[in-house]
């Protein structure tokens, strides 16, 4: 229900087309993981450094924990629960699985839907396209070794 506090948006998320209203501070990240329950998305820096909440706006990287949901309004937008389809890991998802791109998990959706963008963008990038698109998002376990190991065999 929109009221004085609110505006209300329109945007397609995870390919479902829906309507919000949202106060005009509220961050992306806020209505995704506690409004939605959409607990992918995660939250680790709040400004902007690690890549943890990334999400994917008409196709764009962003950073959810420094987005206002107002600014997704008329846009698309990809969170790891819209990766797969028919209950199918995307190519992606599946490199990321074959290649052990993962320890802990929680940069992991982050990960996904940067090289999904990369991917998207540019279908043969080069070892430098990979790092470049990748700068901003910080992994603690893996060194990543595996990730990129898992983002070359996409090649």
């Amino acid at each position: 229900m929109v009221d004085s506090n609110t505006v209300e948006i329109a945007l397609r998320l995870n390919g479902r087309n829906m309507t919000l209203a949202v106060a005009p501070f509220e961050l992306l990240i806020d209505v995704l993981r506690d409004r939605l329950g959409l607990k992918g998305t995660k939250r680790s820096c709040d400004v902007e450094v690690c890549g943890a909440c990334t999400v994917l706006a008409d196709g764009l990287p962003v950073s959810s924990c420094t987005t206002l949901a107002v600014d997704v309004d008329g846009k698309s937008v990809l969170t790891i629960e819209g990766v797969a389809t028919s209950r199918q890991l995307s190519r992606v998802q599946q490199a990321f699985v074959d290649h052990g791109g993962m320890q802990c998990g929680f940069c992991t959706p982050g990960m996904v839907l940067a090289t999904t963008a990369l991917f998207d963008l540019n279908p043969t990038p080069s070892e430098q396209d990979i790092r470049h698109f990748l700068r901003g998002n910080i992994c603690r376990c893996t060194g990543y070794i595996k990730i990129l190991e898992a983002v070359r065999s996409l090649v």
